[in-house]
């Protein structure tokens, strides 16, 4: 999950970078208008993490009380 927070926030910065260079523009918006470029990119990340852990969390069957403390913690990084 760190990895992915991480990825976000340089995407994000190089964002406004570029906007700050490119167009001209403040820092504030610069970074608000990177922010609202990233941010359907980020919850669909988070999303796609946080319901890939929904058949860990609720799986039933063979070997399944293995893999539900996974989906505790991972679930939990996400919100």
């Amino acid at each position: 999950m760190i990895g992915i927070v991480k990825k976000n926030a340089i995407m994000m910065i190089d964002f406004a970078l570029d906007a700050e260079r490119n167009q001209g523009k403040p820092p504030e918006e610069a970074i608000y208008q990177a922010s609202l470029l990233r941010f359907r990119p980020i919850m669909m990340t988070t999303m796609a993490a946080l319901l890939g852990a929904v058949p860990l969390a609720f799986g039933r069957g063979t070997g399944s009380e293995l893999r539900h403390p996974l989906a505790s913690p991972s679930s939990a990084d996400c919100c």
